[in-house]
Formats: structure tokens, sequence, C-alpha cells
């Protein structure tokens, strides 16, 4: 089996749309309407790759990778707008996002996104615990 992805998204539709995708590419995915139950669940394990929307309420895709990178977590992710706001791809790379997928993108797109953050952070085998 293929390892888990995370989709965080606050669109109900948008979430189902994605995990579909990716259970039919055989990922095992993980759903979180808000980037902070997603951040609560890491407490237990990390997924493979995360697949994070830039404008959700409260807690931002922004402020999810921020999080991230400020709990020393190595999560690939992958961001997702339906922005064409340009801006928006500079502020990603500033916190070591390296890919941006704009609404709306293919099913091909996404799983080429996903399966190139796995390759390029050696992680085509599966999630892993979180270390103690």
């Amino acid at each position: 089996m293929k390892p888990t992805i995370a989709v965080v998204d606050d669109e109900w539709s948008v979430r189902t749309m994605l995990g579909r995708v990716l259970r039919v590419a055989g990922y095992r995915v993980s759903a979180f309407s808000r980037g902070e139950d997603f951040m609560v669940s890491l407490e237990t394990r990390l997924p493979a790759c995360a697949i994070v929307d830039i404008h959700m309420p409260q807690m931002n895709g922004f402020e999810v990778q921020s999080s991230l990178l400020e709990a020393n977590l190595r999560v690939p992710t992958i961001l997702i707008t339906a922005s064409d706001d340009s801006s928006l791809d500079e502020a990603a790379r500033r916190l070591k996002v390296t890919r941006v997928l704009r609404k709306p993108f293919s099913a091909e797109q996404l799983l080429d996104a996903v399966k190139a953050e796995l390759v390029a952070h050696g992680l085509g085998a599966g999630g892993w615990p979180k270390p103690t």
C-alpha cells in the first residue's frame, strides 16, 4: 500500500474530491477541515505528504506550514489555492514549500505533485510514527 497523504481544506467538496483521487491511486488519506485539527493529529503520526489549502479560516495554509517548520516536523507540503496572485508563490518558497497548485487542477497534476514530493523527500515507502 502507498503512504498516507493528509488533505487539509475547509471545503467538504474539495476534501472529498482530493481524497477520492488519492484513494483511487492507492494512497491512504487522512482528511481535515481545519489546520488546527491537522496539527493535533501530528502528535501521533506524520503523513508522508500534506495537501493544504492556503485560504482557510482560523489557521490558513501558510500558518500550517509555519507551524510545521517551528515544530521541526518534516512533512512535505503542497499548497493549493484558487487565487492567481503570484505573490503566494514567493510566500510559499519562503516557507520551504516547493509546489503550489492552482484550482482547478487535474487529477494527473495532483498525483504528479504528490509523487514528486515523495520522491524528493525519499518517502516513497510510507509515513512513520512521530519520534518521541
